[in-house]
């Protein structure tokens, strides 16, 4: 007999790094659910905190993905997207100018620049947008944003009225700051920075310090760096240094702060936003979300925690699936969610684990739909 009522679903998952997508991750739970409940809706709202993925995630929801050349972040063209939709375009910093998008993973901490996310932003700008939302996170270089406004026509200049070279360390030459020949579309448009990071640009708890060490910057370069961003600081936006997220992605939003005349907001809350999560969910049985670890580092703002904030602000109750959780249960509790599945309690072996991650989010996905969806 088919059973009468037909439960609404709304699984919206961040991705499994080095795993599986976010799409990939919500298709096996949805799989899973099936299996235990064919009648279900189950609704695939795969999700990102502005970091990689964040493309990906528009193009899932229906977004036009718009591809184009532009410089990696040591100078090499490659392959870029971005999604769009009307006037609206999200750009990801990771996708253009990230430490994925290195030539053999070889950083270039003083070199490496965010010019090619410059020339996508450039391309959105020419293609009508006048919303940009920009997704900081994974940046390969520590220019303070300097590359992204040379590629939208600002000029950096040294003691002679020369252009300076790319990346970080030439910042420490600058004398001028030229903004007149700045892309004329940038007035009219407004920049959205979806981060989660409240650094500075500068000191203990800024850019270089912080970040630097995962770009390959040694204590040396670490004392040009610092130097040459301060220098660029006092030129591009006295003052915005010391913003809250000034120094995300290796001082894009400093850059982004101080010329662009962007905002900051929370990465995940942007995305939902945009993705109209907040009426996806309203009236479901349940959702899910997760990522590849539930730590103590999701709970200041990554896409886990948004997903549940909103699902549970709608009235809705929300479990999470993760490769691993270092939650005990009362944290996982006391963040909102009804219950935890991790795919380390299937399969301890991490290697295993990441290497079958779609069939134990089936079998988490019947388990959610067995305890979770009463007949």
């Amino acid at each position: 007999m088919a059973r009468e009522s037909s439960p609404r679903v709304v699984v919206a998952p961040d991705k499994f790094k080095g795993s599986l997508t976010a799409q990939e991750v919500a298709a096996a739970l949805a799989e899973g659910i099936r299996r235990v409940r064919p009648e279900a809706d189950v609704v695939q709202v795969p999700v990102a905190d502005g970091g990689d993925g964040t493309v990906d995630a528009f193009v899932a929801a229906g977004w036009e993905r718009v591809d184009l050349t532009a410089p990696g972040p040591t100078g090499e063209p490659g392959p870029a997207a971005y999604a769009m939709r009307e006037q609206t375009a999200v750009v990801e910093l990771a996708a253009v100018v990230g430490l994925v998008k290195l030539p053999a993973d070889e950083p270039d901490p003083l070199g490496a620049s965010t010019y090619g996310l410059g020339v996508v932003i450039a391309h959105a700008l020419a293609r009508g947008a006048t919303e940009i939302i920009i997704g900081l996170g994974g940046s390969a270089s520590t220019d303070g944003g300097a590359g992204m406004l040379q590629a939208l026509g600002a000029r950096v200049l040294d003691a002679e009225g020369r252009d300076l070279p790319l990346g970080g360390a030439a910042l420490a030459q600058a004398v001028r700051f030229d903004r007149t020949g700045l892309d004329s579309r940038v007035a009219a448009a407004r920049f959205t920075l979806a981060c989660d990071v409240d650094n500075p640009l500068l000191g203990p708890t800024g850019a270089t310090a912080v970040y630097g060490p995962q770009k390959g910057v040694t204590a040396s370069d670490h004392t040009i760096l610092e130097a040459a961003l301060e220098n660029w600081s006092r030129l591009a936006g006295p003052g915005y240094a010391e913003l809250p997220g000034a120094g995300a992605a290796g001082g894009t939003g400093f850059g982004a702060l101080a010329v662009l005349g962007a905002r900051m907001r929370s990465g995940i809350e942007v995305i939902l936003e945009l993705l109209d999560f907040p009426a996806q969910v309203k009236g479901a049985a349940l959702a899910i979300t997760g990522e590849g670890s539930l730590d103590e580092q999701s709970l200041h703002g990554k896409a886990p925690i948004g997903v549940c904030a909103v699902a549970r602000a709608a009235g809705v109750p929300v479990v999470a699936a993760a490769g691993r959780t270092t939650l005990d249960p009362a944290a996982i509790q006391d963040a909102g969610f009804t219950a935890c599945y991790p795919l380390s309690e299937l399969e301890p072996d991490t290697a295993r684990s990441m290497a079958a991650a779609a069939e134990l989010l089936h079998t988490v996905g019947e388990r959610i739909a067995t305890e979770h969806l009463a007949d």
